[in-house]
């Protein structure tokens, strides 16, 4: 049988175990000829050559095809007309991961940025009935503020920037598991070591963005427990000749892993191939698409935080030309890095899957390996998507195309 005649029951799991069989399989580790994926009950059950098939398993052919693991975003402000900070809803959530679905994103963090504090806390509650519902891609929530530097605002709206007081602290540290994964950027100006500490001791994972802080300023703060840096490049000190700023302690410190994105307006290609060959390990630099709700739709405006951000050219800004998050998708991401900054293949995959869980410290997504969420991707051969699967369940296809990229 072919995949483009997967039965409509087998993605409401009624068909609960079945193999799909490809050219090429990338598991997240190597590239396999011949193989078929094997799926049980939404998991990966394992990956076997063509002549082990089970003879009595059900058979689905994608010829010439490339399996992936799906991506993971960790930075995802809004799609399909949805923004989360203005539709901090569970209807808001559905709408952005369906959208980002049709691009390859299988799991990611629905991102509010600073606003008002019944916003944020509005948000959270749409993320804790996100969670309980089994919204199909939901992974947890990325705050991305209101506890930043208005040096480095960037889009942030100044006059919702503020310290973070005790009582914040107290609210997140009672919201944690609420949500799913907890992701918080923060800047060393308005959070102090010790409330970083606190929140990755009640499991939040602390990102530094929007900061101007100094390298040795930075390094404490990942002593204290920060692991990541938010949309590395932007909206933060840069390095220098005599201070290496934060891009100098994102690049060098290995626990930190960091966010990039790849759309060619909010940082060089040039500075980002440097990048990819200085960052030291084991912390890697992973895709983020920081996606607006303009994914998925003609839209050519709209409002954030009482101020409207214009489309224009792949590029999304304020009326004074400041950037306002991002135009793109992750699988345009991935074309990017692959295509115009000749990372191959199997890397700018795992800089959109592997390397994003791996830094929020999610264990069960960005391979095809036993045991983990069924949550893959069928490529045709110029990158283009056939279909994104969740959790063994086929989301979005659309007609399959001949060969594989490679």
């Amino acid at each position: 049988m072919n995949i483009d005649d997967f039965p409509p029951e087998a993605g409401s799991g009624l068909l609960r175990r079945f193999a799909i069989r490809a050219a090429l399989i990338f598991d997240g580790d190597n590239f396999l000829q011949g193989h078929a994926l094997v799926l049980r009950e939404g998991l990966v059950e394992g990956l076997a050559p063509w002549s082990n098939i089970p003879e009595d398993l059900p058979v689905f052919d994608a010829p010439d095809a490339l399996l992936t693991p799906g991506f993971v975003d960790l930075q995802v402000n809004g799609g399909g007309g949805a923004l989360f900070n203005n539709q901090p809803t569970l209807k808001g959530i559905r709408r952005i991961c369906e959208t980002h679905a049709r691009y390859g994103t299988t799991a990611l963090l629905p991102t509010v940025i600073t606003d008002r504090p019944d916003i944020m806390k509005a948000c959270m509650a749409a993320g804790s009935a996100a969670l309980a519902a089994g919204i199909p891609g939901f992974l947890g929530l990325h705050l991305e503020g209101p506890h930043l530097s208005l040096v480095r605002k960037g889009t942030h709206h100044p006059a919702l920037i503020r310290e973070m007081c005790p009582e914040d602290l107290d609210f997140y540290i009672g919201s944690s598991g609420n949500f799913g994964k907890a992701l918080i950027t923060i800047a060393p100006e308005n959070v102090s070591e010790s409330q970083v500490t606190a929140l990755v001791n009640a499991r939040f994972v602390v990102s530094l963005g929007h900061t101007d802080t100094s390298f040795e300023i930075a390094r404490r703060y990942v002593g204290a427990g920060a692991s990541m840096v938010t949309h590395l490049f932007n909206a933060m000190s840069q390095m220098g000749n005599r201070e290496p700023g934060l891009v100098g302690a994102a690049l060098a410190l290995g626990e930190v892993s960091c966010g990039l994105i790849a759309d060619g307006f909010h940082v060089d290609p040039t500075s980002m191939s440097i990048a990819l060959r200085a960052k030291q390990g084991p912390g890697r630099v992973f895709l983020v698409t920081d996606a607006m709700g303009t994914i998925g739709t003609q839209n050519r405006r709209f409002e954030l935080n009482g101020r409207t951000v214009y489309r224009r050219e792949g590029r999304l800004t304020l009326a004074d030309g400041t950037l306002a998050g991002a135009d793109i998708d992750m699988l345009s991401c991935l074309r990017f890095v692959h295509r115009k900054l000749d990372v191959p293949l199997g890397e700018a995959l795992n800089m959109a899957s592997l390397y994003p869980a791996e830094a929020l410290g999610v264990t069960d997504r960005g391979k095809l390996a036993p045991g983990r969420h069924g949550d893959f991707l069928v490529l045709s051969p110029d990158l283009e998507l056939h279909s994104t699967w969740i959790g063994g369940r086929c989301i979005y296809k659309q007609k399959m195309q001949r060969g594989y990229a490679s």
